[in-house]
């Protein structure tokens, strides 16, 4: 099992290119059908705003995944993405196992990731993000394993139900797609990962979409346009 990706050996689907722009490793195809290259960056843009004003604890992904105060429990972001909702929990405070399947998302990770340690702003929260590149629905236990990590909470947003209206996310999506195919595992997803857990699974979904088919959440935490399913083992103690 490999726990770093090689950028210059990858095999992308034609019309897409990894290349460093300006620093950062990036992935580009045709803008009018993908928009502009894709690149992660958690020292600067979204990412800085969000950690500065995004509301700390308040905010959705936090409630759902635990943190409260005296409670900051490790988090597996099982389907890590862009790293967006990883990258908030750590600068919380939790220590955070991201897995991510599609090689060329998580070779965008590890350069985020790489420059993220070397910012002041950044350096102590990229020191709690740990990176598996791997599918989770076939090997969850086993990432987890590798990287040594204790899985109290683990944090699912499954691709393919998403209806966002803006174009950028369309775009974005798009791109998604083209790398990933279709997104139909999300029930066995589920049931690896409340295999996996010790103390609740979080599923994030557009508001009204239903349940992954499965085991019935025991709560939901609703915001205007996604909510959280939660599947509850036990209480997340406080320490």
């Amino acid at each position: 099992m490999r726990h770093t990706v090689s950028p210059e050996t990858l095999v992308l689907p034609s019309g897409l290119a990894l290349s460093y722009v300006d620093g950062q490793l990036a992935l580009s195809g045709d803008e009018r059908q993908y928009g502009k290259p894709l690149s992660v960056d958690f020292a600067a843009g979204k990412a800085a705003h969000r950690r500065q004003f995004g509301g700390g604890r308040g905010q959705l992904v936090a409630k759902a995944c635990g943190l409260a105060k005296g409670i900051t429990p490790n988090v597996v972001d099982a389907t890590a993405g862009l790293g967006r909702d990883a990258f908030v929990l750590a600068s919380l405070g939790a220590n955070v196992l991201l897995i991510e399947r599609v090689a060329a998302i998580a070779a965008l990770l590890q350069d985020g990731l790489a420059r993220a340690a070397k910012t002041d702003t950044t350096a102590e929260i990229a020191l709690r993000m740990t990176l598996r590149h791997g599918d989770a629905a076939d090997q969850l236990a086993a990432l987890v394993e590798s990287a040594a990590f204790a899985p109290e909470v683990i944090h699912l947003d499954p691709m393919f139900p998403h209806r966002e209206k803006s174009a950028l996310v369309k775009k974005e999506m798009r791109l998604f797609r083209e790398l990933a195919g279709d997104d139909d595992d999300a029930p066995r997803l589920l049931e690896a990962a409340l295999d996996v857990a010790t103390h609740r699974v979080v599923v994030k979904r557009p508001r009204k979409a239903p349940p992954i088919d499965g085991p019935a959440p025991q709560h939901t935490l609703e915001g205007k346009t996604s909510r959280y399913d939660l599947y509850v083992h036990r209480s997340l103690a406080r320490r």
